[in-house]
């Protein structure tokens, strides 16, 4: 018999993995444009001629929807630029620390883990990537996360290049519903729901929350950063949602990552 709650979790997953779809069938179809549109300034130079790609219909009601819906998925499914050059110690552990308005985050890494993940935070970080970004999804039912890492602030920016997935296994097996537990204080990539997505995007958990093992767990909030969040949490969905935008706007003034 399964529980109303568990059937609330479950409910909340497919919804969180639906939104990830529909936005890489967004970028999948942006990426077609964006061949048409080259095509289109090719045939410009050649003829003098002038051209243009009118959006309209499903075309622009599918991008919309992309980028109205929030998701654990950064813009970058492909990559613009590579991956930055492996510059860390793969042998020891970092802290990335975040000072948000709405109180300080200190995140424990493990580069032996996550050495791809650690060493992208730490060039992202080293060139001032993060300040100044906006924590721009809090969920509050089913799964129980802080997202941030966007510097559009709108669920749909990413850095260009994208990042393998690691440590996945480090949550246990996956159970009957195909979930392992993110137990609260730990801080993972979001993706676009396929393998090898990650970009810049992350989510701090603030409470146990189910999720397929497809997430890379690379870090664990300090107890006083695990507080900042759960009132973040607390304060609620702006408009009383269940997902979107926090209430409590949280913006994230400088990011810093160092040998710990």
């Amino acid at each position: 018999m399964v529980s109303s709650d568990q059937r609330r979790r479950q409910l909340a997953r497919e919804k969180f993995e639906r939104q990830q779809q529909r936005r890489e069938e967004g970028r999948r179809k942006t990426r077609r444009l964006t061949v048409i549109i080259a095509s289109s300034v090719a045939v410009v130079a050649v003829i003098g001629a002038g051209a243009f790609v009118s959006l309209d219909g499903d075309d622009t009601k599918e991008k919309a929807d992309a980028a109205a819906s929030p998701s654990a998925s950064p813009s970058a499914s492909e990559s613009a630029v590579p991956e930055p050059a492996m510059k860390i110690d793969k042998k020891a552990k970092y802290s990335l620390s975040m000072k948000t308005d709405q109180g300080a985050i200190a995140i424990a890494m493990d580069a032996a883990k996550t050495p791809h993940t650690t060493n992208s935070f730490k060039a992202l970080a080293d060139k001032g990537y993060f300040d100044g970004t906006k924590c721009h999804r809090l969920t509050t039912e089913g799964i129980f996360v802080l997202q941030c890492g966007d510097p559009k602030g709108d669920g749909t920016g990413g850095p260009g290049y994208t990042i393998p997935d690691e440590n996945l296994t480090s949550l246990g097996k996956a159970g009957d519903d195909g979930a392992v537990t993110y137990k609260a204080g730990t801080v993972a990539m979001a993706n676009t729901g396929q393998p090898g997505t990650g970009g810049s995007q992350f989510f701090l958990v603030y409470k146990d929350t189910k999720l397929p093992p497809s997430y890379t767990p690379f870090g664990t909030m300090d107890d006083a950063g695990l507080k900042a969040v759960e009132k973040i949490a607390a304060a609620g969905v702006t408009g009383g949602a269940a997902d979107g935008a926090p209430k409590k706007a949280v913006t994230v003034e400088k990011a810093t990552v160092d040998k710990a």
